[in-house]
């Protein structure tokens, strides 16, 4: 990781510097209103690791890298978790679909509000998001590199960002908040989808795969 700042100057101010504009404020305010801080703070952390694997792929200067997109979909890839989804479709499509309406509402572009719908509704399907835009990729890599994968990468700067924002039993809580989600209806829930098998494995033993992972993991909670 020591070759990043060679990468780009994006990272010039520091690891924990963030983008800014009307974007950039929307985002962050839609998520601060809907999500449990710790939620929040996976959310913004996702953003950061996003970050630092486009630093590690040396993407940071591709033409399609945009440093405000990456921030919306990985800050309000959890909105539904809050009290403004409809509770009638899965989490993931429900984000997106209150992401883009945030987007829209400040005026971004159509393409840049499809490719942030993209990158949130495929945020927890596995091998799409590789083989999809820049974007939609990034994001879903930051998103579960907070869940451990490929925490090697992010090893410099893990304890900075995780000093600015906490975990606070971060896990646990998503868990409880997609349950929740995925209880207001059946169509919230299918099968084969995450909300479904959390479910399944809350019902059973009480406890999720989700929440075993963060044993023994490198971050803990």
């Amino acid at each position: 990781m020591t070759n990043i700042p060679a990468l780009s100057n994006k990272l010039h101010d520091g690891v924990l510097a963030l983008p800014s504009g009307p974007l950039v404020e929307a985002s962050l305010a839609a998520a601060r209103a809907a999500m449990h801080p710790s939620v929040l703070n996976h959310c913004i952390r996702g953003f950061y690791w996003s970050r630092l694997f486009a630093a590690h792929q040396g993407v940071l200067n591709d033409a399609d890298y945009n440093e405000e997109l990456l921030f919306a979909a990985n800050v309000m890839h959890d909105l539904a978790t809050g009290p403004d989804a409809p509770g009638l479709l899965r989490f993931e499509i429900e984000s997106a679909d209150l992401a883009a309406a945030v987007l829209t509402g400040v005026g971004a572009p159509a393409g840049d509000v499809d490719k942030v719908w993209e990158a949130i509704a495929l945020h927890t399907t596995q091998q799409i998001p590789e083989r999809m835009g820049l974007l939609t990729y990034l994001t879903y890599e930051g998103i579960w590199i907070d869940f451990g994968k490929n925490a090697d990468r992010v090893a410099e700067e893990q304890s900075q960002i995780h000093a600015a924002y906490p975990r606070l039993q971060m896990v646990h809580h998503m868990a409880e908040e997609i349950l929740a989600h995925g209880a207001r209806s059946e169509t919230a829930a299918p099968p084969y989808t995450l909300a479904f098998h959390l479910a399944q494995e809350r019902a059973a033993d009480g406890v999720t795969t989700m929440e075993r992972g963060v044993v023994g993991g490198p971050w803990g909670e």
